[in-house]
């Protein structure tokens, strides 16, 4: 779901769509009709799931991939009036390492990895800058509740901060100040790239202290 907030007071303006349906993405063009142009989009809707390629049977593939990898698509569709903007999507490290019981999830956000770097080839010569961000393990809701399902929690939280090397999960604040990055001017030479903001899990090895 994307929540553009329609309650907030002027001079902002809102719209609400389901990135799951594209009728209710046509939302997304009324945002430019309103204003004339989009600048930028960040595409961070997103759904998780768990387990072995076996664990999740055709439905479940289809749904995740309909909202990670499909919503973008409907969503960046109407950004071909507006020259001049910047697409924002959000990968993962699962897009470039392998998790345990992450098949489906994995899968869906290396396919939006591939979707970055083939959209911003396609839109460069319209001056549509496309790049994704690719977080680490963050302190989000969703986690928090993977946490709260697990038989021990501190080895389970312990496990989580030790698989990146900063020794933390990322801040969703973090992954936040990396999407304004590339969204912005100050990023404009950059296009097709993924900006890890992972803790180091996915370059670094490092060793632990000794005790």
């Amino acid at each position: 779901m994307l929540d553009l907030r329609p309650d907030v007071p002027e001079p902002l303006e809102g719209f609400t769509a389901d990135v799951s349906d594209r009728p209710s993405v046509e939302a997304i063009a009324a945002v430019g009709e309103r204003f004339g142009h989009i600048d930028i989009v960040i595409n961070n809707a997103g759904i998780g799931a768990a387990g072995t390629v076996a664990d999740n049977g055709d439905d479940g593939w289809a749904r995740v991939f309909d909202i990670n990898v499909t919503g973008m698509a409907r969503v960046s569709a109407w950004l071909r009036n507006s020259p001049a903007a910047a697409i924002v999507n959000t990968s993962s490290i699962a897009a470039q390492s392998g998790l345990p019981l992450r098949a489906l999830y994995s899968a869906s956000k290396g396919a939006v990895l591939s979707l970055t770097r083939a959209m911003a080839t396609d839109h460069v010569p319209e001056g549509i800058r496309v790049n994704c961000v690719c977080p680490g393990t963050a302190a989000t809701p969703w986690v928090e509740r993977l946490l709260a399902a697990a038989e021990d929690l501190t080895a389970q939280l312990a496990a989580l901060n030790a698989r990146q090397a900063i020794g933390r999960l990322v801040t969703a604040e973090e992954v936040a100040h990396a999407i304004c990055y590339l969204a912005s001017p100050l990023s404009g030479s950059t296009t097709g790239s993924a900006l890890d903001v992972d803790g180091g899990a996915t370059h670094l090895r490092v060793r632990p202290l000794a005790g």
